[in-house]
């Protein structure tokens, strides 16, 4: 399968401008977008998508952003996983990913898209491994069934937006949103200069400041206690780490998401002053409704 000029010119063109966007957005100030008041009612926070349409329709559902103009939508981590085309057995998310970009687009200042593992991924070319499947490599591949021969431009296009997405959402003056906590920092301090300045090679590469703080796992109250500090932050929302529940909150500063499954589940947050963790743990919603067992 391979589609025509004008659709893979039109990707190319989708994913430059949502780009633009995103790097020019006035609530952007370095690598985090800032609401408050002012700018939202709420803000609606997603976690680990991989790829699954079902979740990624429903999220778009309940978020009714035509309808709420000041409700913010945040997104992480849609590539790698999901369907496959039926042929060659490619990942399909590289169109979710697409579809984010047209929603950038079509709700500009509404829709963040956080960098995350699998993105950085993508954009370092850093393998991840699943199941015996080699992630990058399935991604390439569905891209390859898609587009054919245009999949050079579209994939020089493709990184330019990741490139651009934001590292943080910085909720009010103490929440904060990020994919993951770096691990560590009470024993190596976080540079947290990287939500200020431009991002370079060396912090995206294994071992750099983006790619610890996206593939962290520590979730010891030491860790985030220190880092809290560092920022000035009182409570981080996360994804990242599978819950069985769809959440979790492992220490009494953060709270981890989780939208891979039909027990997924989202966070809004109304724009109403400092929330406490309890309060937000309340504000925690089902994607779907739950299945009742019936007694025969």
């Amino acid at each position: 399968m391979s589609v025509a000029p004008s659709v893979a010119q039109m990707t190319v063109d989708c994913y430059r401008k949502a780009g633009q966007i995103l790097r020019g957005s006035s609530l952007r100030h370095g690598n985090v977008v800032c609401l408050d008041r002012d700018n939202s009612d709420d803000v609606m926070v997603t976690a680990d998508l991989h790829g699954n349409r079902t979740n990624f329709r429903r999220i778009l559902e309940i978020a009714d952003l035509e309808n709420h103009p000041r409700r913010h939508l945040v997104f992480q981590e849609v590539c790698h996983g999901g369907p496959t085309y039926p042929k060659a057995g490619g990942c399909m998310s590289h169109l979710m990913l697409e579809d984010i970009a047209k929603l950038v687009i079509q709700f500009p200042n509404q829709v963040h898209f956080l960098i995350s593992n699998h993105e950085l991924a993508e954009l370092t070319d850093f393998p991840i491994m699943k199941a015996g499947k080699m992630l990058n490599l399935m991604f390439r591949c569905g891209m390859g069934q898609m587009y054919g021969d245009a999949v050079p431009m579209i994939r020089a296009a493709q990184l330019e937006f990741l490139g651009s997405l934001p590292i943080a959402i910085r909720i009010g003056e103490r929440l904060m949103v990020t994919h993951s906590l770096p691990k560590g920092c009470d024993d190596e301090p976080f540079d947290i200069t990287i939500f200020d300045r431009e991002i370079n090679a060396h912090d995206r590469a294994c071992g750099g400041s983006l790619h610890r703080l996206v593939w962290g796992r520590d979730f010891r109250q030491e860790n985030v206690d220190y880092l809290a500090q560092q920022l000035g932050i009182d409570l981080f929302i996360t994804g990242h780490e599978p819950c069985q529940h769809g959440f979790s909150s492992p220490n009494s500063r953060q709270i981890v998401l989780d939208c891979c499954s039909r027990l997924g589940k989202y966070l809004m947050i109304p724009m109403a002053g400092e929330l406490t963790q309890d309060e937000l743990l309340n504000q925690i919603h089902s994607l779907h409704a739950p299945v009742l067992e019936t007694i025969s």
